[in-house]
């Protein structure tokens, strides 16, 4: 789980900027949307299942996720994917004389088998400038290490030098590049202590990546997803009955990939990899006449419906998983009623009782919805006039319980939408006339 998330010099973000999960103790309505971590030390605390990220085309909303899977990118593969001497791959702003020279800022708080965690990372094209992890088993703060750079001495200063519950491997510290994370190159040499805090970033924070940017989520997940068993592929065709989509059945069947579906031209070796793998054929049963059933071929379903049977099994399993998400304009080409509902199981007792999380971003204000989301789920993304994003939660307005939100946020009240006073095809100011 997801506490808060913090960037600075990154993208479109220039100074820091912060969005966080922690729910309003003044918010009441919607008790189901919160998750009890019960953290020691934050035994108050309650947690959000889902935030939604409001904001123009270009306004960066989509950059809190770039940074979000930026640091997972890089704790997975800082220590295996660059070489020495290779650029990092961070963004600082571009949009201001000297902060591409300077150094993007990151820090997440989270929680690892009911162990709250801060990790902190300063990082510029060449090399890490600061990194630490801290935990808090029982509430106080436990430094495992820090890690700065020292210009003049052109070398790392390692702290604390006696860990309390941590032991920091010398032969580790010697093997850390400068373009590479300690917890990454911990976690390449087993390092027993870092493995689950490495495993939380490679493998329980995902990102689905549903809209026209991005290649589509194939249908063959779903397809696996079905064939683990009886319980997996009902739960799909449940999902699918209740889409209110006609849909009565939905089949997936495996087969080898066969050597005459494949481009003549490909190399033998290309070809041998491919036949590697698995195709399934999906198929579902559509109620037709006098309440009959017809089924239909995969390429004959409409797009919506092919969206809706690929984001099934990925749905599904986030929620039994309990994983953390980033989901990038999640009404795109589906009809906001079915992103409601697929909403309304994230926030299910019983359908995410594993405690998943999601991170979205939106312009959809049917989502807006007293009924479906809290008024501290909700956040907003703004520029300013020199380009920079600042986020910004909705309850700092203070919206009174029972406030028409989307009203309020079609009308401008909140930012987050496109100021086009004379239209599209309106004289910039000065003009002539």
């Amino acid at each position: 789980m997801i506490i808060d998330f913090s960037v600075k010099n990154f993208r479109s973000f220039r100074e820091e900027q912060k969005i966080s999960f922690v729910a309003s103790n003044y918010v009441k309505e919607l008790p189901e949307n919160q998750i009890d971590p019960n953290l020691p030390g934050l035994e108050r605390v309650k947690l959000l299942k889902a935030l939604a990220v409001y904001g123009a085309n270009a306004a960066g909303k989509t950059n809190v996720l770039h940074a979000l899977h930026f640091m997972a990118h890089f704790v997975e593969h800082s220590a295996t994917a660059l070489d020495e001497g290779d650029e990092t791959g961070v963004e600082p702003f571009a949009l201001c004389p000297t902060c591409p020279g300077e150094p993007s800022e990151f820090a997440l708080r989270f929680v690892v088998d009911g162990i709250r965690f801060h990790f902190a990372l300063v990082v510029d094209r060449q090399r890490v400038l600061y990194e630490s992890l801290s935990a808090f088993p029982k509430g106080t703060e436990r430094v495992w290490y820090e890690r700065s750079w020292d210009e003049d001495a052109k070398q790392y200063e390692w702290s604390p030098k006696r860990p309390t519950d941590f032991r920091r491997d010398p032969n580790l510290v010697g093997y850390t590049r400068q373009n590479a994370l300690f917890l990454s190159t911990a976690a390449k040499w087993n390092n027993e202590q870092l493995a689950p805090v490495y495993r939380w970033f490679k493998l329980r924070l995902r990102f689905l990546r549903v809209n026209s940017d991005f290649p589509p989520i194939p249908p063959s997940v779903t397809a696996q997803y079905m064939q683990r068993g009886v319980n997996e592929k009902n739960a799909v065709t449940r999902l699918l009955r209740h889409g209110d989509i006609g849909i009565l059945s939905a089949k997936a069947s495996e087969r080898d990939i066969r050597r005459e579906e494949l481009p003549e031209s490909l190399p033998d070796e290309v070809v041998t990899e491919i036949m590697k793998n698995k195709r399934y054929d999906v198929s579902m049963g559509h109620r037709g006449v006098a309440g009959r059933e017809y089924p239909l071929s995969w390429d004959n379903e409409s797009s919506g419906t092919q969206k809706l049977f690929s984001l099934a099994g990925p749905w599904l399993d986030i929620l039994k998983n309990g994983y953390v998400v980033g989901v990038d304009e999640i009404e795109s080409s589906m009809h906001p009623l079915m992103v409601v509902e697929l909403l309304r199981l994230v926030f299910h007792e019983d359908f995410n009782a594993s405690g998943a999380q999601f991170l979205f971003t939106t312009h959809d204000p049917l989502l807006l919805d007293p009924t479906l989301l809290r008024r501290d789920q909700v956040w907003f993304a703004d520029k300013d006039e020199e380009g920079a994003t600042h986020l910004y939660p909705l309850t700092d307005y203070k919206p009174r319980k029972g406030e028409s939100l989307a009203r309020g946020y079609l009308s401008g009240r909140y930012g987050g939408v496109p100021f086009i006073p004379a239209g599209l095809l309106g004289k910039e100011a000065g003009d002539g006339e």
